[in-house]
């Protein structure tokens, strides 16, 4: 497999507060890849760097000269005095041409069934709508790989069901691999090819995991996904277990 995405040995602090320590991950093509981690580990720490935001201390981002990639940040970035579609246009317009946009914008309203709000302002639509046209945003500029943070937190569990159903759709129709940040081992193992676990701060890679079940097919039933979840759970708790919560 190629790597879309690598990076290799990240370290980052913030004055005194060491946030990430030595950090490697890489996403191949034809995978969708979560980095799971408890708040405050250093997860959108990490995805500002992949995106090119903010400069790690040490250590490299390696990206495929071929690829394009789209973003979707924690909380819509939507132009509120612009249409929806006049907020795909503004995104398109480095990376095609008119024609070129109209034509992948039809392609991907329809499988989004996002037809009917194209004309709408972003204040007219409800928080979960607003996330997934912030999704729909990034894949106007026909990326290869979509890296999200934290794309499904602040959604109902209805709202979280139906964006899982359309990243998982557009993943296999389009073509378009996912790097995604999350805190939710649900959300990663009913998602994700594999899944990394981030440590606590100073954030490092503690476990890689690998799920072989087709991910359409998937459910919390089924044993590998339900012995993940645990399993990361128990990571989890061993993590805090010295925490003073008092």
């Amino acid at each position: 497999m190629n790597n879309l995405l690598k990076v290799k040995n990240i370290n980052k602090s913030y004055g005194d507060l060491k946030v990430l320590q030595d950090v490697s991950l890489k996403i191949n093509k034809g995978e969708i890849v979560t980095l799971l981690g408890p708040s405050g580990s250093g997860k959108t720490t990490l995805f500002k760097i992949a995106a090119g935001l903010i400069k790690q201390d040490e250590g490299e981002v390696i990206v495929d000269k071929s690829s394009r990639i789209g973003y979707v940040f924690q909380e819509p970035r939507l132009l509120p005095w612009r249409k929806i579609k006049e907020n795909f246009n503004f995104v398109q317009r480095n990376f095609m041409s008119k024609e070129q946009a109209k034509k992948l914008m039809a392609e991907l309203l329809k499988l989004t069934n996002l037809e009917n709000i194209i004309d709408s302002y972003p204040e007219k639509l409800s928080g979960g709508m607003k996330q997934r046209v912030e999704i729909l945003k990034a894949l106007s500029i026909n990326p290869n790989l979509l890296i999200m943070d934290e794309p499904l937190k602040s959604v109902d569990t209805q709202t979280e069901v139906n964006l899982r159903k359309m990243l998982l759709n557009i993943h296999t129709k389009k073509n378009i691999d996912i790097f995604m940040i999350t805190h939710d081992p649900e959300e990663a193992a009913l998602l994700s090819d594999r899944i990394y676990v981030l440590s606590d701060r100073p954030g490092k890679i503690v476990k890689e995991f690998k799920i072989d079940k087709d991910k359409e097919d998937r459910t919390l039933k089924d044993d590998q996904v339900y012995d993940t979840i645990n399993e990361i759970i128990d990571i989890f708790m061993e993590l805090v277990k010295d925490y003073n919560w008092v």
